[in-house]
């Protein structure tokens, strides 16, 4: 089995061309959402007292639920197309492609979707760590991250 194992600055590179990659997805979805309730903000905006507490109040709670909503949508976002691409043929994502880099199990097979799928979920656990899940990745013996180490997964360079 191939032992070249990613290193954390590889896996980085890949995290930030997939990052702007799911970026440009999420404001095709997002651009319009936030400019239909723009106008609509915009229009209770016209109207509304702001001196009073519950308008006040009623304005703040539907941004937060707007932040909210694009919080569980990226999430589930990020989770779909990773999971997807590491189970697919390419075992790994665009950013984890062109870096030369792919995702197995511990012996070197292309993941199920099962599989990517608890590795992609556990990258939450590595988020709530305050990143320390994905900072590990730099000082394990085989270069796993917290997520790869619950998931029983490498991050291989390809031969």
């Amino acid at each position: 089995m191939n032992t070249n194992y990613a290193g954390f600055w590889l896996r980085f590179v890949a995290v930030i061309i997939d990052g702007i990659i799911l970026w440009v997805i999420q404001s095709f979805i997002f651009v319009p959402i936030l400019a239909a309730m723009g106008l609509g903000f915009a229009g209770a905006a016209e109207t509304m007292d702001f001196s009073d507490p519950e308008q006040a109040a009623g304005m703040f709670a539907s941004i937060m639920a707007l932040m909210g909503g694009y919080w569980i949508l990226s999430i589930t976002l990020n989770v779909i197309y990773h999971t997807l691409m590491e189970a697919s043929k390419f075992q790994g994502s665009v950013g984890k492609l062109a870096l030369g880099l792919r995702v197995t199990d511990l012996q070197g097979n292309k993941l199920d979707f099962v599989k990517a799928l608890v590795r992609n979920l556990c990258k939450l656990i590595s988020n709530f760590t305050i990143l320390i899940g994905y900072i590990m990745a730099g000082f394990t013996e085989k270069k796993q991250a917290l997520h790869d180490m619950i998931a029983s997964t490498l991050v291989l360079k390809k031969n």
